[in-house]
C-alpha cells in the first residue's frame, strides 16, 4: 500500500514536472548562451568562461581542462588569440575578442533538445539550491556523466527520470523553475565543466537515508554539503 502511494505521487511529481517544462519551453536558444554579456578577465568565474574556453578549444587555441575558471591557461589563450587577430594583446576577452570567436549552438552541437537543458537545469536547482556554483555545476555533470556511462540511460531525460534517482522529483523540489544561476550550472556543465572528476553519483550525508552501499563507492571530492563518487 505505501509502495503504490509512494508510486503514485512521484508520477503526479513527473507530470507536473512537464507541464512546467512545457510552460517554459518557449526559451530560446541565446538564453542558455549568455557570453559576451560582461567583459572576461583573470579570476572570473562562471558558465560564459566554461563556453569561452570551448569555443577557444575549437579555435586551437586552449589546450587546458574546461573549468569555468579564468585562469593563466584561459588568458593566454586570449592572448594567441588577440595575436592572431591583430587585437590590442592584453589576456581580457572584450567585444573585439568575442567576434572573432566561432558561434557555439548547444542543441546543435550536442544534439539536445531544449526541453533536455530546462530539465537539467530544475534538478540542479532542487539538488543544489543553496550550493556554490561549482556544486550546482557538479550536480549538473553527474548527470550527464550518466549519459555517458553505460550503467544509466543514454539521454538527460531518461537519467533524471530515472525511478529513485533524484530526490527533488519526489518531494517536489525540481518543480520551482531554476534561478539564473542554476541555468548557468546547466550550461557550464553541458559544454564540458566536470568539478566531480566524472563522478556518478553524488549524496548528501547529513539527510540521505540508506547510504551504506553508496558509500563504498570509491569519493572522488566533497563539495559543500554533497559527497561525490564513482
Amino acid at each position: 500500500m505505501i509502495y503504490r502511494s509512494l508510486k503514485k505521487m512521484l508520477a503526479i511529481m513527473v507530470i507536473a514536472l512537464f507541464i512546467l517544462i512545457s510552460y517554459v519551453s518557449v526559451l530560446k536558444a541565446e538564453d542558455f548562451n549568455d557570453l559576451g554579456s560582461r567583459v572576461l578577465q583573470y579570476g572570473d568565474e562562471g558558465s560564459d568562461v566554461a563556453i569561452l574556453q570551448q569555443r577557444l578549444t575549437d579555435l586551437g587555441f586552449y589546450t587546458g581542462k574546461i573549468d569555468g575558471i579564468y585562469g593563466e591557461k584561459t588568458s593566454e589563450a586570449v592572448e594567441r588569440l588577440q595575436k592572431n587577430y591583430g587585437l590590442t594583446v592584453d589576456g581580457i576577452a572584450g567585444d573585439s575578442t568575442f567576434k572573432q570567436l566561432p558561434k557555439l549552438n548547444i542543441y546543435q552541437s550536442m544534439d539536445i533538445s531544449r526541453d533536455s537543458i530546462i530539465l537539467l537545469a530544475r534538478v540542479i536547482h532542487g539538488e543544489a539550491r543553496g550550493e556554490s556554483f561549482e556544486g550546482k555545476v557538479a550536480v549538473g555533470a553527474v548527470i550527464l556523466n550518466r549519459v555517458d556511462d553505460e550503467q544509466f540511460p543514454s539521454t538527460i531525460r531518461e537519467v533524471i527520470l530515472q525511478r529513485g534517482q533524484f530526490s527533488s522529483l519526489i518531494d517536489g523540489q525540481a518543480n520551482l523553475f531554476p534561478d539564473q544561476k542554476s541555468i548557468n550550472a546547466a550550461r557550464a556543465a553541458l559544454v564540458g565543466y566536470d568539478p566531480t572528476f566524472e563522478s556518478i553519483y553524488f549524496y548528501n550525508p547529513d539527510v540521505a537515508t540508506n547510504i551504506s552501499w553508496i558509500s563504498q563507492r570509491p569519493v572522488t571530492l566533497k563539495i559543500g554539503d554533497h559527497v561525490f563518487a564513482r
